[in-house]
């Protein structure tokens, strides 16, 4: 009898179903064919939870589904299904936040009249099925089809609104900020297959295998002239460069502030559980690899530790609250590549659960506060809303205290591995490594305060506008999606307490690396944690390292919390941000990346673009051209002697025979 695992490709082909029925029949169908998507995503769902019973019985599956090319110079190209415990508890993710985010839009699209909806739910249908084949991708070359696929469906959900002005702009905005990330990841992804023959992902023939091999002088492959270490990590950093893209990080991340035009449904699958988690995905699925060059992996943790400090002031000043929450986003990410780069692979992969369902929850919730302020997101004009929307207040809250960090809540296990993790390994001797801590740990505390700001000003005080003194009721299509979510982003953190472990020596409730560490048991001598030691010896004891590094993180998450509770738990909120003067300009406005872009599009690229083009119209086209237009004009000019007239050319054949005759008797003169 089949195993549960060969249902597996049904995971993501239900969501894609639910796309064509959308497409096709939605508008005769009622919700505009709502309820064939949540059907869809609850039947993932249940197979998903399926797959992690199965899994965590043992079992794995790795199949070949489809050969599209074979014999391409050795190279075939397939189309497979990898279920292992990371992809098993990703499918588990992807699914029930996309489940609860259909039965949310139930209540934010349909209630609101909106029009499209067969549009609307055919790109969520299209979104679920892409991220889950993303997810389930045997192979580096499926895995980028895949995460085009998921780009493609973020440009046509964030311009759902396309008859509005900003929503087109910012769905062409995200598309080709994440396409200049991608160009690096597709030239990776040509350099993998070239170096070792292979994109597969897991297997002993697979190419972090391969690498490994070369490493310890068991394999050859092509590293063309350079030291295979060299080679593999620029190999690693061009693949880097489509994870930078998709996850927001520095400095390819103006695209997801904009990408708030969107419906907030929309949001909250990208931000959570889609778009920007699957650069992350990306380089957890590839850690194998990169876990064989500490140089990759330190670029990867720097870039993470400063998008995280660098996002987190710029959420201190605005004014919307889903804006808030996409530097939020910005800044959560980058705790992740920070402890994917810092060795912590387990820890960055927690943190990816727990901010999945908790930054759906805020988005959600937002969505909820969004509806009752008749689609008002300024927060300057909310107030007051905590006695009037108590389910949505709750468990806004029990999602706030996870993002920032507050015990016992899911964030504060997640986030602390993750700083702990850095610590260990930068104090094993990477300076670089401890830059990135330190830019983690400062950022602990632009995490807690604005983070509070956005409660206080929006739920707290006194109602600022008519609207938030009689707020819009919601129903409960947009209250049970976050209970569900409250309640995940309090209790979540218990599958991994390791600061528990670590301090008072209780084993077995470290249940994610028990889950997860021996996906890649199979790296010894070249592991991370073996160039860099994994001990915390340099502070003293493990615990105290624990100890110290947590008392810090939660230290510092109360002190921006507390310092938003003195500023803005008051009646009547006053904008202290304005006394930062120029700074909050700076900040309000992104630090001027987009200015820097356009002015770099504009006053670089351009001239540059205009400089090549007349280069290759006067000079290669002049060339080209010129030796054109000499063969033209002789031939124009031999032509005129092809009449066509017998008697034209016996003339022509006389005088040529007379002139050579003529040569031949004055050459001949001349040599007697």
């Amino acid at each position: 009898m089949a195993g549960i695992l060969d249902f597996a490709p049904a995971i993501v082909l239900l969501p894609f179903v639910s796309f064509l029925v959308a497409l096709s029949v939605g508008d005769r169908l009622p919700k505009g064919g709502a309820y064939a998507g949540i059907a869809a995503t609850a039947g993932s769902l249940i197979l998903s939870v399926a797959t992690v019973l199965t899994v965590a019985g043992g079992q794995t599956y790795d199949a070949t589904i489809y050969t599209w090319a074979e014999g391409l110079d050795a190279v075939d190209l397939t189309f497979g299904v990898l279920i292992d415990p990371l992809s098993a508890m990703m499918l588990l993710i992807v699914t029930l936040i996309a489940f609860l985010v259909h039965v949310f839009s139930l209540g934010y699209m349909n209630d609101e009249g909106e029009t499209g909806l067969p549009r609307y739910y055919a790109g969520l249908g299209l979104f679920t099925a892409s991220m889950l084949g993303f997810v389930v991708a045997d192979n580096l070359l499926m895995a980028f089809m895949f995460f085009e696929l998921v780009g493609l469906c973020s440009y046509l959900l964030i311009g759902f609104h396309f008859r509005e002005p900003g929503p087109p702009s910012a769905a062409k905005k995200a598309f080709l900020v994440t396409r200049f990330g991608d160009y690096f990841f597709l030239v990776g992804v040509v350099a993998v297959f070239a170096t070792f023959g292979t994109a597969a992902f897991a297997g002993e023939g697979s190419f972090p295998a391969l690498a490994e091999a070369a490493l310890n002088g068991e394999a050859s492959v092509t590293t063309f002239g350079l030291d295979p270490q060299t080679w593999f990590t620029i190999v690693g950093l061009l693949v880097l460069g489509g994870v930078i893209g998709k996850s927001a990080q520095f400095p390819l991340h103006t695209w997801l502030p904009d990408a708030m035009e969107g419906p907030t449904p929309v949001s909250a699958l990208i931000h959570a559980a889609t778009m920007v988690a699957a650069g992350v995905y990306l380089v957890a699925r590839m850690y194998g690899f990169y876990a064989l060059s500490p140089t990759a992996l330190a670029i990867i943790a720097f870039i993470g530790g400063f998008t995280a400090l660098f996002a987190a002031t710029m959420g201190v000043v605005k004014r919307e609250i889903k804006q808030v929450l996409a530097y939020s986003t910005i800044s959560q990410y980058g705790y992740m590549m920070l402890g994917l780069g810092g060795g912590g692979y387990v820890a960055a992969t927690f943190h990816l659960m727990t901010h999945a369902f908790f930054k759906a929850l805020l988005f959600l919730g937002a969505g909820s506060v969004i509806i009752a302020m008749h689609h008002n997101e300024n927060m300057w004009d909310m107030g007051g809303l905590k006695d009037k929307m108590p389910v949505t207040y709750y468990t806004f809250l029990a999602g706030s205290l996870a993002l920032a960090g507050i015990f016992p809540f899911a964030g504060f296990w997640s986030k602390d591995e993750v700083l702990y993790e850095t610590l260990i390994h930068g104090l094993g001797g990477s300076p670089l490594l401890l830059g990135a801590y330190a830019m983690g740990l400062l950022a602990v505390f632009f995490t807690g305060f604005y983070t509070f700001r956005m409660v206080f000003l929006t739920f707290h005080g006194n109602p600022r506008s008519q609207t938030a003194r009689d707020p819009h009721g919601v129903r409960w299509n947009v209250k049970g999606p976050l209970v569900v979510l409250g309640v995940l982003a309090t209790v979540a953190g218990v599958v991994n307490m390791v600061p528990i472990e670590k301090l008072f020596g209780i084993g077995g409730i470290d249940f994610l690396h028990q889950w997860l560490d021996g996906s890649f048991e199979g790296l010894t001598a070249h592991h991370y944690a073996d160039l860099i030691p994994y001990s915390s010896s340099y502070i003293g004891s493990e615990a105290t390292t624990v100890a110290v590094g947590a008392a810090l993180s939660l230290g510092l998450a109360l002190a921006g919390s507390g310092l938003a509770y003195l500023l803005y738990n008051v009646p009547e909120p006053v904008r202290h941000t304005d006394r930062l003067g120029r700074i909050k300009g700076l900040l309000y406005n992104n630090y001027y990346q987009d200015e820097y872009q356009v002015w770099l599009a504009n006053g670089v690229t351009r001239p540059v673009a205009r400089a090549a083009n007349k280069f290759d119209g006067g000079v290669v086209d002049g060339v080209v051209n010129g030796v054109s237009g000499v063969s033209l004009f002789a031939g124009g000019r031999v032509r005129r002697i092809q009449t066509g007239v017998v008697s034209n050319y016996a003339a022509l054949l006389t005088l040529g025979l007379t002139a050579l005759l003529l040569a031949f008797g004055i050459l001949g003169g001349w040599f007697v």
